[in-house]
Order: C-alpha cells, then sequence, then structure tokens
C-alpha cells in the first residue's frame, strides 16, 4: 500500500468511468448485438423523452446510499430505480432486464470530480480539470499542469496539489497530510522556487501514487542513473569502444586488453577472471564471431549478473532492519533516505540510535528524523547498543511501527570489537523479537573501491549481510566495484545513491545499470 489508503492512479473523466463501471456490471458478456436485441427486451436508460421507452417506472437519479437488492444469485452492488429525476449528466446506457427477472438496474459510480457543480467551482479548478482530463496519463505531465505558471510555493500550489490528489479520490484528510509534510520540508530546506523542489515533489508523487514503476518515472531514474554512471563509463565503455575498433576477432590479444580495462575499473582480478570465462563461454553458445557484437553480449551477461531471485518474507511488524558499515559511507544519511522512502510509501518508520559511541552520532540523525517525519528513539551517549536495540524493538511494537530502521557503530572494520558487538545485537534482536534482523543491509562507499570489495567480505563472512547499498556512486569512476561484490560475495545491490538529496537514493536495476554503463558517449 501506498501513502494514501485509496487512490486512483490513472485521471480519468466521468463518461469513462461510467462506461468502466457499466461493463464490469455486465463481466464477461458480449455487447447485446442488434439481432438479439430483437429476442431480449432491453431497457434504455437515456434522458427523459417525451415517450417512455418501456413500460416500467421511469428510472430516477441516482441517490447518495445505493439500494441492494438480495438475489439467489451474486450480484454486484447496484442502485434499484425510483421515481423519474433524471440529471443532465445522464449518459444513454443498454441494461439488460433479464439479469434480474426482468427488473432493470443502474450503476452510477461516485465521482469526486463531480461532487460540486461546476458552477460553484472556481475557474481554475474547471479549467484544470479539463485538462487532466486530456492529458497523457503520466505523472511528469500532471505536475506540468499543476506548476504551470507557478514560480514560487504558496497557497496556490498548495491548492493545486490538493485539488490532484483529491481529483484522484485520495481520502481528504491524507491528501492534506501529504501537502503539510511537503509544506514543511520546504520550510526546513529554507526551498522557495520552484526549481529547486520540483524533483523532489515528483519523487513523493511517484512513491505516494505507487507510479514509481511508471515508463515515465523509469525514463528518469535512467537519466539519472546515466549522470551518475559518467566517471565510471569513461573509464569502462570509451576503452571498449576502442579495444573493439582495433580488434576484428576474439583472440587471446583481445581478452588480455579486454582484463585490463576492467582491472583498471575495480573490478578486481578474481572477478575479472570470472567474467571473462563466463563471456567466453556466451560468446561460444551463441557462435558470435564478430567483435563489434561484444557490448550487446557483455549487457546482458551483466544483466544476469545482478539478477537476484525475489525473497518474499512473513514477519510480525515491525520489521526490523540492521543498518552496517564503517564511518565515512554516508550510513546516517542512507538512513535518512530509507525512511523517506517507506514513509511516502505508506509506512510508519522509527529511527534508532544504536550507534551510541560515535560523537554527535545520536544528534545527527535525530536532526533526520525530524526532517523526513519519522519516529526516533535513542538513549545516552555511551549507553550500550544492544540495551537500546532491544528497548527500541520495546518502543515500536507498544506505537505501531512497520519499520524500525537501526544504525549501528562503524568503527573501523578491522577491529573484532566491532564484529562482536554487531554479534551481541544480533543475538539480542532475535531473542526480543521473532526473526529479527529480518535484513542487515551493508553500506559502501562505491568511491573507495577495493577496499569496498574488502569490506563487503568482512562483514558478510562476520555477521552475515543480505543486501548491499552502494552510496556516491555518482562521484567516482571505480563503479566497477559493484560487478565485483556482487560476483564474490553472491549478495545483491538493492539500493545505489546517486546524489545528496532524498530523490537520490533509488532501488537497483542490474538491467538499466548494463545498459547505463555500455551507452556511448558522442
Amino acid at each position: 500500500m501506498g501513502f494514501f489508503s485509496k487512490v486512483k492512479k490513472l485521471f480519468v473523466s466521468p463518461e469513462d468511468r461510467a462506461n468502466q463501471a457499466l461493463e464490469e456490471y455486465l463481466g464477461d458478456e458480449k455487447p447485446v448485438s442488434p439481432d438479439a436485441e430483437q429476442e431480449v427486451p432491453t431497457q434504455v436508460v437515456a434522458e427523459p423523452a417525451p415517450e417512455p421507452i418501456a413500460k416500467q417506472e421511469p428510472i430516477a437519479a441516482p441517490v447518495a446510499a445505493p439500494v441492494v437488492e438480495n438475489t439467489t444469485e451474486p450480484v454486484p452492488t447496484v442502485q434499484e430505480t425510483v421515481t423519474p429525476a433524471p440529471t443532465p449528466e445522464a449518459k444513454a446506457k443498454t441494461i439488460d432486464p433479464v439479469k434480474d427477472g426482468g427488473k432493470a438496474r443502474v450503476i452510477e459510480p461516485s465521482m469526486v470530480t463531480e461532487s460540486k457543480a461546476d458552477a460553484d467551482k472556481p475557474q481554475w479548478q474547471i479549467d484544470l480539470t479539463k485538462a487532466l482530463q486530456q492529458a497523457d496519463p503520466r505523472l511528469s505531465v500532471w505536475l506540468e499542469l499543476i506548476l504551470d505558471g507557478i514560480e514560487t510555493a504558496g497557497d496556490d500550489l498548495w491548492a493545486r496539489l490538493q485539488f490532484l490528489l483529491e481529483a484522484l479520490e485520495a481520502p481528504a484528510d491524507e491528501a492534506a497530510d501529504f501537502v503539510t509534510s511537503f509544506k514543511e520540508w520546504l520550510e526546513d530546506m529554507d526551498y522557495e522556487h520552484v526549481d529547486e523542489f520540483r524533483s523532489e515533489l515528483q519523487y513523493r508523487l511517484a512513491l505516494a501514487l505507487e507510479l514509481e514503476d511508471e515508463e515515465d518515472e523509469k525514463s528518469r531514474l535512467f537519466i539519472k542513473l546515466s549522470e551518475g554512471l559518467a566517471k565510471t563509463r569513461e573509464q569502462i565503455t570509451k576503452r571498449i569502444d576502442s579495444l573493439l575498433s582495433s580488434h576484428t576477432a576474439f583472440d587471446d590479444d583481445f581478452w588480455e586488453e579486454f582484463e585490463e580495462i576492467l582491472i583498471m575499473a575495480d573490478v578486481g582480478y578474481e572477478a575479472t577472471t570470472e567474467l571473462v570465462d563466463r563471456l567466453k563461454e556466451r560468446i561460444r553458445k551463441s557462435g558470435e564471431t564478430n567483435p563489434e557484437n561484444f557490448k550487446t553480449l557483455l549487457r546482458e551477461e551483466l544483466d544476469d549478473i545482478f539478477k537476484v531471485p525475489k525473497r518474499i518474507k512473513a514477519f510480525t511488524p515491525p520489521e526490523v532492519v540492521m543498518m552496517i558499515g564503517v564511518n565515512g559511507v554516508g550510513k546516517t544519511t542512507t538512513i535518512a533516505k530509507i525512511a523517506h522512502r517507506e514513509q511516502m510509501q505508506g509506512r510508519k518508520v522509527l529511527i534508532v540510535a544504536g550507534d551510541t559511541f560515535r560523537a554527535a552520532a545520536i544528534g545527527q540523525l535525530e536532526i533526520w528524523a525530524k526532517r523526513v517525519g519519522a519516529g526516533f528513539f535513542a538513549k545516552a551517549e555511551g549507553s550500550d547498543p544492544a540495551a537500546v536495540a532491544y528497548e527500541g524493538i520495546d518502543y515500536a511494537v507498544k506505537n505501531g511501527y512497520d519499520l524500525m530502521l537501526l544504525d549501528t557503530a562503524g568503527r573501523l572494520h578491522t577491529k573484532s570489537n566491532l564484529m562482536e558487538e554487531l554479534h551481541k545485537i544480533k543475538r539480542v534482536l532475535s531473542k526480543k523479537h521473532d526473526e529479527a534482523p529480518h535484513r542487515s543491509i551493508l553500506v559502501i562507499d562505491a568511491t573507495t573501491g577495493q577496499n569496498a570489495l574488502s569490506q563487503t567480505k568482512l562483514f558478510h563472512e562476520a555477521i552475515g549481510v543480505d543486501e548491499l547499498i552502494l552510496t556516491k556512486l555518482d562521484g567516482t569512476a571505480k563503479g566497477g566495484v559493484m560487478i565485483a561484490v556482487t560476483m564474490q560475495n553472491k549478495i545483491p545491490i538493492t539500493f545505489i545513491g546517486l546524489g545528496e538529496k532524498m530523490e537520490d537514493l533509488r532501488p537497483f536495476n542490474g538491467e538499466d545499470f548494463a545498459k547505463a554503463l555500455l551507452i556511448s558517449d558522442k
């Protein structure tokens, strides 16, 4: 479920919604043909005419509360016909009276956009409604219409945003909460002009309306990913293009140069050897002999490497996620970004400050929790981290949280006492809450190259890692380490950091990564 308990993903005109309701009522039956109409009498619901259409009481306007008729067969909830009072908006519909013993029945969906007569609406609402109904059903197009003529945040923007959400049938109180949350964020970030917050607003709407998988939004993410991989692409793809232009066959010289390119891009020796072997096997099976098609084969191989079977885990709320990683990798801001993302998707999130040793760690996390609107739990600096985790679960359960994000200490990964401490926290969590922690997520810094690979190996061997998040991918030419950590540890990468903003933590998609990495810059 998203931020809203109820919402439509498309802006639909009243006529289309009425047609959809009729189709749902008729089920799988095909429209009645002219020949069939002669055999089966039908009842037409239409605007009043001088002469009645059938020997039956005229159809009345739909009432607010539907009247349901009990029948021996299950039928959709509908309204029974009563006295005549046709509305000007009624469209002619053909109903089959045979379905209910000869009694005509009417379906009239409730329409938020028609709850107020056009004469009583402000002109901007009338114009905006028409524009939305005629526009392509894409979030970017809707946002363009909402922001048309608006340069800064203010009452006009809030009214338009609230109108869009209510037109999509989001409950009014939840729509108001969404707008209020965004207003508070703008004030906290000191943003005023549309150019400063437009991208964040689109990100929030995509999550809240569950439109992140929409093609338009995926295209926006792909562009962001391509920009973030620019330095890595220069290190890998340009050299591959040069390699392909100087070779006409997959000979020893070709593979030797290709191995050098991968090692220079921080893929590492072991991963490079494995990748080359896999590519040779793929080429052998495909029968390909032309190096010009090498990038396509490489793209397919990378896609296979990053594919991870989906895991479905059932657990009793709250879900407990243990965030681990050394100091300086961006763990604190990553926790805030995950909390922000999950809340926009409708979950109640608690951040627990389990790093009680690092100076200012608790204060920094509290600031981020307030900024994203998440709950926060902490004890005094120097407290036992395992005790903080234990009491944090108590607090999460009592207050109905869906997700608990537990920060942990991140002293140098070579210190054995850090691993012992993390082991202790995991033991306490498992005793306190069934199967906790449900996920252990390691945050690594992509700019550190092979050091990130060694961190992954040490943490995974010591306490077990379920997922990886790579930060700072937009500022490094060492993005090849993503290939190495996945191949050598068989741990899925779930998110990547492409910048400092909340929206810059994005789900990782191996296919998109391969495409963005191997695009040749012109």
